[in-house]
């Protein structure tokens, strides 16, 4: 049995962070499903950015902008019918799972980061310009779009929370959903809108390595992880959540991102072997996700209470590393590079736009 079969018996979700559309017209995101046990998919501006230079959307690039569609209107028709086909391949999966799996994911742009009443609109918009159940927005968990994604959930919107670095943005993002999914209950409605929150790991360690000891070098992002995992766990067992889960709401789940080892000194499936746990979600780039296939260790589920997370916290803070501000760096400059690849994406398009239609 390959890794990721048995780390999905496990009860582990496997996503692939990717999406093209010569993916699509070849078959291969099927064979994904079908051999390496992916039961969803996330997309980002970077990943379509790069999709879209490949040419493959040259044709329909030319025949949208001859229609008169550009910039973001013309993107967001390109990414709807990719992660509509998408969807579609995994509909069996969420039917199957009664929408706990089998999820793709839009995001919103990333100049909305800081504009909640924008983000909650284009949300809206996006998930039902979509037609798809299995598709969630996704929303940053910056302090400005927390009200967001409260608004978002007590409107029904499915939400992929993204940007989360620490185990205190994490409680922030679960106390918003618990905030939107507590008002519909209030309000007489359907309280399962499903949710994720997006954990990003690698970064962690691309930003202390060169900061700390050989000894200490690729362990923080797995610690923050297990503190975190310790936290969901702890979130779940509350009593709110109880309360909310007797009236039929669902659990946001944990999602593991940003899983691509990045030090070649580290093992390439770092971040997954890792962070084997129940009721999580793992999203992977293709490499990554090949790797583990190929090669890949299951390792022991993460432990409930945290496992060695504090010592390790510990020893960071012993050699000058401030976690909590480095998370909220992490956060910021990941929300300023989500926007730089925003205007990567939307110059392409315009350039493609304006050779095609010439």
């Amino acid at each position: 049995m390959r890794a990721t079969e048995k780390l999905h018996e496990q009860g582990q979700s496997l996503w692939l962070d990717n999406i093209t559309r010569e993916m699509l017209d070849s078959g291969q995101l099927k064979t994904y499903i079908d051999d390496y046990a992916v039961t969803g998919l996330t997309s980002n501006p970077s990943i379509f950015d790069k999709a879209i230079g490949s040419g493959a959307y040259d044709a329909d690039i030319r025949a949208k902008a001859k229609a008169g569609l550009d910039g973001e209107e013309l993107f967001f028709e390109l990414a709807i019918e990719d992660l509509r086909r998408a969807a579609d391949l995994f509909a069996p999966i969420h039917e199957r799972t009664h929408g706990v799996d089998g999820w793709v994911s839009l995001e919103v742009s990333p100049e909305l980061a800081y504009d909640t009443a924008s983000t909650v609109k284009a949300a809206k918009e996006l998930h039902e310009r979509a037609e798809r159940d299995n598709l969630f927005i996704k929303i940053p968990g910056t302090p400005e779009g927390l009200p967001a994604i409260e608004e978002s959930i007590a409107a029904g919107v499915p939400v992929n929370v993204t940007l989360l670095f620490s185990e205190q943005h994490y409680l922030a993002a679960a106390a918003a959903y618990q905030r939107g999914i507590e008002r519909r209950v209030a309000d007489g409605l359907d309280p399962a809108v499903e949710s994720v929150a997006s954990l990003f790991m690698s970064r962690w360690d691309v930003a202390v390595n060169d900061q700390v000891p050989d000894e200490l070098r690729d362990r923080l992002a797995v610690a923050v992880g297990q503190s975190t995992y310790r936290a969901y766990r702890g979130f779940m067992d509350s009593e709110a959540s109880q309360r909310l889960a007797n009236s039929g709401a669902q659990t946001q789940r944990l999602l593991w991102a940003s899983t691509s080892t990045k030090d070649p000194k580290a093992p390439d499936t770092l971040y997954v072997q890792c962070l084997g746990a129940p009721f999580t979600v793992n999203t992977m780039p293709e490499a990554t996700l090949r790797a583990f296939y190929d090669h890949g260790d299951v390792g022991p589920p993460l432990s409930a209470d945290g496992g060695e997370a504090d010592a390790t916290l510990a020893a960071f803070a012993k050699a000058d590393v401030d976690v909590d501000a480095v998370a909220a760096k992490l956060q910021t400059d990941g929300a300023a590079s989500f926007v730089d690849a925003w205007h990567d994406l939307m110059a392409h398009i315009e350039r493609q736009s304006k050779a095609l239609k010439g």
